[in-house]
């Protein structure tokens, strides 16, 4: 895991695959366009048979989450609920990833996203800060909207798993050692399980993205989920 962190630190275009199309400053309320894209999000990952399976869990995210570019079979919340189930767990994955989405955007909608649900999730995989990066918005801030949603969650009772991200060197040292401290330390505060580095296993292997070269493809996508699914487990277990 180690040697991904280190390429991942190498490329700053690998962050271009966590947003699909807004480079708009990031406002402090919705745009009309962007609750079209979280509505949007909401009905493609909705599921009416969603109050039957025993475990919900909610995979809050970007594009990486979304499933961009696959068959909508084929993205990670589909992907991780067939693990989840292989494992003999009784679970629905719900898809809210929405593409180019930042932490600032994420909080905004969080709200709107768990009160849609016909239901409290059991788990909520919480996967947003690439964008703030592509942006280069300040770490403090980045820190303080998941700080937030987390606080939110947890004041719902709902359990949390983040999937962190890593900021290259390019952005220079100090810039880089505020952002790449803030996944450890909000799982260290909140107490919430971590999930290092979500492209690791994928990132610096060509085969495994789509023709852009950006997007991982769907055997990519394959292999986060075989590596993310026993730490998910783990989790549902807190």
């Amino acid at each position: 895991m180690l040697r991904n962190f280190i390429t991942y630190g190498l490329s700053l275009a690998f962050l271009q695959l966590l947003i699909a199309c807004s480079a708009e400053p990031v406002k402090e309320t919705a745009t009309t366009a962007e609750t079209a894209k979280v509505e949007s999000a909401v009905n493609s990952g909705s599921d009416a048979n969603m109050g039957e399976a025993e475990i919900l869990i909610v995979a809050f995210g970007d594009s990486l989450y979304a499933g961009y570019g696959v068959d909508q079979k084929e993205g990670f919340a589909p992907e991780l609920q067939e693990a989840l189930q292989a494992m003999g767990r009784d679970v629905r994955v719900h898809n809210a990833g929405v593409s180019g989405d930042t932490t600032a955007a994420g909080l905004r909608r969080m709200d709107f996203v768990i009160d849609s649900l016909s239901r409290k999730p059991d788990l909520v995989l919480l996967g947003l800060g690439g964008n703030d990066l592509l942006r280069g918005l300040k770490p403090s801030d980045t820190r303080a909207n998941l700080d937030a949603m987390i606080e939110n969650l947890q004041d719902r009772g709902i359990a949390v798993m983040l999937t962190g991200m890593l900021a290259p060197p390019n952005l220079g040292s100090e810039f880089s050692d505020e952002f790449n401290i803030i996944y450890p330390a909000l799982a260290k505060k909140y107490d919430v399980a971590l999930y290092p580095f979500f492209m690791d296993g994928v990132f610096g292997q060509p085969d495994l993205f789509l023709p852009d070269g950006l997007h991982p493809n769907a055997e990519g996508i394959d292999i986060i989920v075989e590596k993310i699914t026993p730490q998910v487990a783990q989790a549902l277990e807190g």
